[in-house]
């Protein structure tokens, strides 16, 4: 006396869901019937896209690729990079001086050592590498910022740290402004 299922007393949103085990023989049905409700869930997780609502930021690995969600419904990908936070820019602005004052002293002191290091190298090849180190410090510091465009702020900071570093300008340091 088995009667249909729309004769139960208690139906369920989802009874007749493909996927649901209906008990005859679990055996033979519970592997298949899994596997098709992972397919199932693959295929609807792969249509809808990750997105989260207005404030959220996605953070980690493939969170470039996660969507903001708009107050209408749809999803729009997020592309732009996120703003550098005010003590970043206050940091960069610190060093873009530093690197400006570099360049000074490079002029400084590479004029100020010209009648001597000339008596050891050429007057073309004293003017080449004294070009070459005042630009030096605004080749660094542009090719930072474009090449750490899409890294972590912090990456940023420790290549400008590292330029700075590493362009002091030793002339000027050495024989200073005035001289002997």
């Amino acid at each position: 006396m088995t009667a249909g299922r729309d004769d139960d007393a208690l139906s369920w949103d989802g009874d007749d869901d493909p996927t649901l085990v209906t008990g005859v023989d679990e055996r033979d049905t519970t592997a298949t019937a899994a596997d098709a409700a992972t397919d199932e869930k693959a295929a609807v997780e792969a249509s809808v896209p990750v997105a989260l609502p207005q404030g959220f930021d996605a953070v980690g690995r493939g969170s470039d690729e996660v969507g903001r969600l708009e107050s209408d419904g749809t999803v729009t990908a997020v592309s732009e990079p996120k703003p550098l936070g005010n003590a970043a820019l206050v940091g960069i602005g610190i060093l873009s001086g530093i690197y400006l004052l570099w360049t000074i002293g490079w002029v400084v002191g590479g004029l100020r050592l010209q009648g001597t290091a000339q008596f050891l190298v050429a007057p073309v090849g004293y003017l080449v590498s004294l070009c070459l180190a005042i630009l030096a410090p605004l080749i660094w510091f542009v090719t930072t910022l474009v090449l750490t465009r899409g890294s972590h702020t912090w990456v940023r900071v420790l290549w400008l740290l590292a330029g700075a570093i590493l362009l002091v300008p030793w002339p000027f340091l050495a024989v200073g402004a005035v001289g002997q």
